[in-house]
């Protein structure tokens, strides 16, 4: 309808347009469904690594200060508490199945989700034969997620956006109804004759 309150062209003939629904959300759930699946294996391992008693004689005291524990271990130790929830940097994105996501938010969700699950680990541990509170292992555990993060998501999510194809642009289906032709039949229109008029013969004179 224009302004001037008539109808457009595609309004008088009788056109439709449709447009096809733009595409779903990018959640991609082969990938999300490997992702879930490697996160509980991951997670089954850890749970097993931390809660296994360990016979030994005896431990050092609870360590709440940041980096304290670092002057009495090993670098073998270290580097295990770096890799021991490290692939976590990469499970718990590719179980949300979002390939475009924006890489700030992944990354504090990665970091707060470890954190949390760091720290769980950390408090049952410590009821288990062997091992003592350390806050170091939890943010060394947090550190090493937050390094493979960023090391291998960025680049691991541009690889699969450019591999996937191009979602198809939504284009205009224009339905149009065949002109209907008048066919003009011509007419001929004939007068109405007239009534004819009654002439009297004239009679001839009486001799």
């Amino acid at each position: 309808m224009q302004r001037d309150g008539t109808r457009t062209r595609d309004q008088r003939s009788g056109a439709r347009t449709e447009t096809r629904p733009a595409p779903a959300a990018a959640v991609h759930r082969s990938l999300r469904r490997a992702g879930l699946a490697g996160l509980a294996l991951h997670l089954t391992l850890a749970l097993w690594l931390v809660l296994r008693p360990l016979p030994v004689a005896w431990v050092y005291d609870a360590n709440l200060t940041p980096l304290a524990s670092l002057r009495s271990s090993s670098t073998w130790q270290v580097v295990g508490e770096f890799l021991l929830l490290a692939p976590l940097g990469v499970l718990l994105p590719l179980a949300g199945g979002r390939v475009r996501a924006p890489w700030l938010p992944s990354f504090l969700r990665t970091a707060g989700a470890s954190a949390l699950l760091a720290t769980g680990l950390e408090f049952l541990s410590s009821w288990t034969p062997g091992h003592v509170l350390n806050v170091d292992h939890i943010l060394f555990a947090v550190l090493g997620v937050m390094i493979t993060h960023l090391a291998l998501v960025p680049g691991l999510r541009r690889l699969l956006r450019d591999d996937r194809p191009t979602p198809r642009t939504p284009r205009a289906v224009v339905l149009t109804v065949p002109p209907v032709t008048a066919t003009v039949t011509p007419t001929m229109t004939v007068a109405a004759a007239g009534r004819p008029r009654a002439y009297a013969e004239p009679t001839p004179p009486a001799g």
